[in-house]
């Protein structure tokens, strides 16, 4: 890694960086901090927020009208949506530090709508229930405009949202639905993922009960998220999925060995969460941070003091290539992950509207096949140190359904 030293000529290029940074996020007052944060020299005056630092979020920022609005689609198998989505795990002020007011998080969602993002991304289990209340309440003046996905999986008391193990018991996935019905204020579920496989449930038993729902209209699109590849092609050949949303992003691409390959055999789409790295390839984390108590990254082996050190590479590598075609370290990443393939939707978090503003400004980032080519080669030669998620998280990824 290179010695983080005072460069003017750096920070001149820093500043260009962030002038093109303004003109994708719009003119309406949004003024982007400077993305090279802690090169000597060089100094940030925007406020950290909870998706991009451990610290609590700013207000939830004015819409800028003349901003990039999102055009391009994606199709995961027959399902239409945008290509960038918004994730909503963060919006209850549990996953990552307190947000500045649920208002504000529903006012961010509306921006995204305005802005033409179509695919919102939610869970029983974040908050748990109190994101796909606030989803609820945002989408419901517009639902026939958007694409609302969610996911069940675990024991969750319906009153009192408290959680416990996996529960995917057809009779449960019914009761679990009907809450989240009622919960996200619709009488259908666009997208509705298993959250993590049940080693005690056939997943044949799991997709006949989601194929029920189907005709029953209260669900249209079934898919799984971080499951076994047998159970993958078992559960599809009961109720066809939709997509599989699993962990992608430039320091975890465990998928592209046998998931995607998969996918792309099965015409199934692929939804990638955490794109930005839990924000660590914004280039807002560095070895100096510190993740407070209750922030889910503080538990997350990437951000030892001893891995986060040498996972600056990839951080490096990104702000190199962001200088030099003008964008955001988390615009590269998430182009990036758009150009891997055509049926690709990720869906980065935001709880403050600068940063969804950003996420959209990545339609306007592509890749030469060269610089693709070039850019990846240098990313597979750093070694990413640290597992993805904590082990016990990780030990329910990957996991096959027992048989019938």
């Amino acid at each position: 890694m290179r010695p983080r030293i005072v460069d003017d000529e750096r920070c001149r290029m820093s500043e260009k960086r962030n002038s093109r940074r303004r003109f994708l996020l719009g003119a309406a007052g949004i003024a982007a901090a400077p993305v090279v944060a802690g090169v000597a020299g060089c100094t940030s005056n925007e406020e950290p927020s909870a998706d991009r630092t451990s610290a609590p979020t700013g207000g939830g920022g004015t819409v800028a009208t003349t901003a990039t609005t999102l055009a391009g689609r994606r199709r995961l198998g027959p399902l239409e949506v945008s290509s960038i989505g918004l994730g909503c795990q963060t919006m209850p002020g549990k996953l990552y530090g307190p947000v500045s007011s649920r208002d504000n998080m529903i006012t961010i969602i509306r921006a995204a709508v305005d802005q033409g993002v179509t695919l919102f991304d939610t869970a029983e289990v974040y908050g748990p229930l109190e994101s796909e209340r606030i989803v609820g309440e945002a989408l419901q003046p517009v639902r026939d405009r958007v694409v609302i996905a969610t996911k069940f999986g675990f024991e969750v008391n319906q009153q009192t949202g408290e959680r416990g193990g996996l529960n995917s018991r057809p009779d449960h996935i019914k009761q679990a639905v009907d809450g989240m019905l009622q919960r996200l204020r619709t009488d259908y579920i666009d997208l509705l993922y298993q959250h993590r496989v049940d080693p005690q449930v056939p997943i044949e038993d799991v997709a006949g009960t989601v194929k029920e729902l189907i005709t029953a209209g209260k669900v249209r699109h079934f898919g799984l998220s971080e499951p076994g590849l047998q159970t993958i092609r078992r559960a599809h050949a009961v109720q066809p999925l939709t997509a599989i949303q699993n962990q992608y992003n430039l320091l975890a691409r465990d998928p592209e060995d046998q998931v995607l390959p998969l996918c792309e055999e099965l015409g199934i789409g692929f939804v990638p969460w955490a794109p930005l790295a839990y924000g660590f390839t914004t280039a807002t984390i560095n070895p100096t941070t510190r993740f407070t108590e209750n922030d889910f990254r503080a538990s997350v082996p990437w951000f030892s003091r001893e891995n986060i050190t040498a996972n600056m590479a990839v951080v490096q590598l990104l702000q190199d290539w962001s200088v030099r075609k003008g964008v955001t370290p988390g615009q590269l990443s998430l182009a990036w992950l758009l150009a891997q393939k055509p049926w690709i939707a990720p869906i980065p978090s935001a709880t403050r509207t600068s940063h969804l503003l950003e996420n959209i400004g990545t339609e306007e980032v592509t890749f030469t096949g060269d610089e693709l080519r070039d850019f990846t080669a240098a990313l597979n030669a750093i070694r990413v140190q640290g597992e993805r998620v904590p082990a016990p998280v990780l030990a329910g990824t990957g996991v096959e359904a027992r048989r019938p």
